[in-house]
């Protein structure tokens, strides 16, 4: 018997008919769902003009109804959030404390003055309110206008602010958009579709957001809807798997917006060392950074480089840094985070090997699933790197900052850095070779959701930019008038 039952959102409406059960990720639990061959012709908006009630709405009325959406989204007394919140505890892989947080906070992402930042910063209201004019150096004057697309969000379930994100901005961006629920996130976007469905279930935003579940890699119900018919964007989060089974479906019309799976990195400064005070602050700010939402996250640090040097002094420094940073993780507040809920039995076997080489690493902590640290005594990361998690660090001892330089690349997202003066230095370096946005230590998983992400900024993707070029004959040359000095027209020198 299945433990829940996920619902299909289509456009306002509640689907929960032709059931048929999944599992979720992990193993944990089962759902049912709607069988998405039975609801395919129904998700996507075949006509675009239907957009337009979208363009009937100041850019105020959106923001005052996301507010209003909001309001009823405090954990304390909306019903829908409560039961979604019991449910995910089944499948996600966060563990509660962490899920009631995340729930718990989900209403401050809808606050006007957050909600018009992200839509100034990334694209600038003018732009989504009406045309805008500039004159060029030509004569031409143009006119502007940013316009919202018809989308499909695949969205990664790690956490639940990814699809409460997506959800506003579609609703910023006047978009239409079919968000698939990952497995391990079966419910934040659906329970937020029926809190606005609650405010107002014919708000023209809420009549442009449909949300359902299917089997990623279903090619029988993808390939009917991935066509440019249906819809003109992909944003697909995600494992690399995942992103690359998206790309067989890309053609001209259809667009992919890839935020794919990254690495982060942090920057530990030589003059760290030089303090016992630094190191404590230090080691507390690299703990969170680690530690924060259990180390789901593509912004949490893993890899960190120590210019502690390379000597045997160097190496006692780094592994009485790691014994202090391994005593921080252990103590960071249970919302931020906390024992892992499931521990990767191939990252445990990895950590297992590691302590038969006592001379080339030294691992702290590690035991069960509290997570730990993992000191490179060589100077190399280790090689498994890519799979750490369950909140497990790599501390690699280097002689100088920019040795770190050396292991960036483009799957390099979030790096955070310390003391803040060494970021000053050496962030256009660390741009230059694929560092995607750099952080103070310790705020990784903080930040600003208006902000660049993966080196892009996501809402300037979504939308059309749409050109009105208007030529007067008076300043901008016509191409049906002769222009040339010797008398012969444009079309007479081709011919000839």
């Amino acid at each position: 018997m299945a433990d829940f039952t996920i619902p299909a959102f289509i456009r306002g409406e509640l689907v929960t008919d032709n059931l048929i059960e999944f599992g979720g990720r992990g193993g944990d639990a089962t759902f049912l769902a709607p069988d998405p061959m039975t609801i395919l012709d129904r998700l996507p908006l075949k006509d675009p003009g239907k957009m337009a009630d979208l363009y009937a709405l100041s850019l105020e009325e959106i923001i005052d109804f996301l507010a209003e959406v909001g309001k009823r989204l405090e954990l304390s007394s909306n019903p829908l959030l409560q039961e979604a919140l019991e449910n995910s505890c089944l499948v996600s892989d966060m563990t509660r404390p962490l899920l009631e947080s995340a729930y718990a906070g989900m209403h401050r992402f809808f606050q006007p003055d957050l909600v018009r930042e992200i839509a100034d910063f990334q694209i600038g209201i003018p732009y989504l309110e009406g045309w805008v004019e500039s004159e060029m150096s030509n004569g031409l004057r143009v006119a502007q206008r940013a316009f919202g697309a018809r989308a499909l969000h695949i969205v990664a379930g790690n956490a639940p602010v990814i699809s409460t994100m997506s959800i506003i901005r579609n609703a910023v961006t006047r978009s239409d958009a079919i968000v698939k629920l990952p497995s391990n996130d079966c419910l934040t976007s659906l329970v937020i579709a029926r809190t606005m469905a609650e405010v107002d279930a014919n708000h023209p935003v809420t009549k442009h957001l449909s949300v359902a579940y299917w089997r990623g890699g279903d090619t029988a119900f993808e390939q009917r809807l991935y066509d440019p018919a249906n819809i003109e964007k992909i944003l697909a989060w995600g494992g690399f798997a995942s992103v690359k089974h998206v790309t067989q479906y890309i053609q001209p019309g259809l667009e992919l917006i890839s935020l794919d799976p990254k690495r982060s990195a942090t920057i530990i400064g030589r003059e760290v060392f030089e303090s016992d005070e630094a190191q404590a602050e230090a080691a507390v700010r690299l703990a969170a950074d680690i530690g924060s939402l259990n180390q789901l996250g593509c912004v949490n640090a893993r890899v960190i480089f120590a210019a502690c040097g390379t000597d045997g002094a160097g190496l006692a420094r780094a592994n009485a840094f790691g014994e202090r940073v391994c005593k921080a993780l252990a103590e960071l507040p249970p919302h931020i985070s906390t024992p892992a809920k499931r521990f990767d039995p191939e990252l445990r076997a990895e950590i297992d090997a590691l302590k038969l080489n006592p001379d080339f690493f030294k691992v702290i902590g590690c035991q069960e699933n509290n997570g730990g640290i993992i000191v490179s005594l060589l100077g190399e990361p280790v090689d498994f790197y890519p799979k750490l998690g369950g909140r497990v660090g790599n501390i690699v001892p280097i002689d100088d900052e920019l040795d770190a330089v050396a292991f960036m690349n483009s799957y390099t997202q979030t790096i955070g850095v310390y003391p803040e003066s060494l970021k000053v230095r050496i962030r256009d370096t660390l741009a230059l070779n694929s560092g995607q946005r750099i952080v103070s230590l310790g705020f990784a998983t903080s930040g600003h959701p208006g902000m660049p992400q993966d080196s892009i900024e996501p809402l300037r993707r979504m939308v059309k930019w749409i050109v009105d070029e208007i030529s007067d004959p008076a300043s901008v040359p016509a191409p049906w008038i002769d222009h040339t000095s010797n008398g012969k027209g444009a079309a007479a020198l081709a011919a000839a």
